[in-house]
């Protein structure tokens, strides 16, 4: 697997936030250890463990959809919008 020159996620500022190493956790992860294992064997909390998961994704989810929303602007955004009418 070859890295990317613009790292999707910024690990030492969530390693900094949430005082763990992500690398580690992001590893077992790629592993395919579970939250639970995870959670045992550095001694995190779930709810931690779940809001650090759930900041990687969004950072996924982020660079995914940047470029598209490029593409089409805000404009097209605004076209799929359904805005409903109150019954008369």
């Amino acid at each position: 697997m070859s890295k990317s020159a613009d790292p999707v996620v910024d690990e030492k500022k969530l390693s900094k936030k949430y005082r763990t190493n992500v690398v580690k956790l992001i590893r077992a992860w790629k592993k395919g250890r579970s939250d639970m294992e995870i959670a045992s064997a550095t001694g995190i909390d779930m709810m931690t463990l779940h809001r650090i998961k759930g900041d990687i994704e969004l950072a996924h989810r982020r660079q995914r959809l940047g470029p598209k929303k490029e593409l089409t602007g805000n404009y097209a955004g605004n076209k799929r919008h359904i805005f409903l009418r109150p019954l008369v």
